[in-house]
């Protein structure tokens, strides 16, 4: 009886103390330690987490969106070391084996495009959570689902389009999208 009391604690103990998996991280950069940059044509960051798990010399990575103004297109820094993280709108940032875990806050879906039923789009500010966006259909009687697309993706400029008709999710980096109605 002893005996097993005893597996049963050191059991639950190797569980309590037992690594947790990492997780990228949206809206942080990690500045340092670069030795490889590449761009990324799909403007996805799984592909920047995808390249450090096949490099044997990566520790952690980082990813920026395509920026206003400058580059058109997304870019990967692979990192020898782990640098630490700080906050950056423009970035997603990871160690290895982290994979890229976009947040899930509520009716707001990361990477995800809700292509066509637009009955309005227009240029706005860049915001890493598509807030203004979720706020402009929700202050329309008319809008019942809306998609963001982030700055360098569809344009220069970060785009708001608002939707009389919910539309199938699509995976795609571009975008944020959320039903209202």
């Amino acid at each position: 009886m002893k005996l097993s009391v005893l597996a049963l604690g050191c059991a639950m103990l190797m569980i309590a103390f037992a690594p947790k998996p990492a997780f990228a991280q949206s809206g942080y950069d990690r500045p340092g330690g670069d030795y490889l940059r590449f761009s990324v044509r799909s403007g996805d960051p799984a592909v920047c987490a995808a390249r450090c798990e096949r490099d044997s010399r990566c520790r952690a990575w980082a990813f920026a969106y395509p920026v206003i103004g400058g580059s058109k297109r997304a870019v990967c820094w692979l990192k020898n070391r782990v640098p630490r993280r700080t906050r950056a709108s423009c970035c997603v940032s990871g160690v290895r084996g982290a994979g890229v875990v976009e947040p899930r806050r509520g009716r707001v879906e990361f990477s995800i495009d809700r292509f066509g039923g637009d009955y309005r789009s227009f240029d706005m500010i860049a915001d890493p959570q598509g807030a203004p966006c979720a706020a402009a259909c929700e202050a329309e009687k008319r809008c019942c689902a809306w998609t963001y697309a982030r700055p360098g993706y569809v344009g220069t400029a970060a785009r708001c389009y608002l939707k009389s008709r919910i539309k199938r999710p699509r995976r795609s980096p571009c975008c944020i999208s959320g039903v209202v109605r």
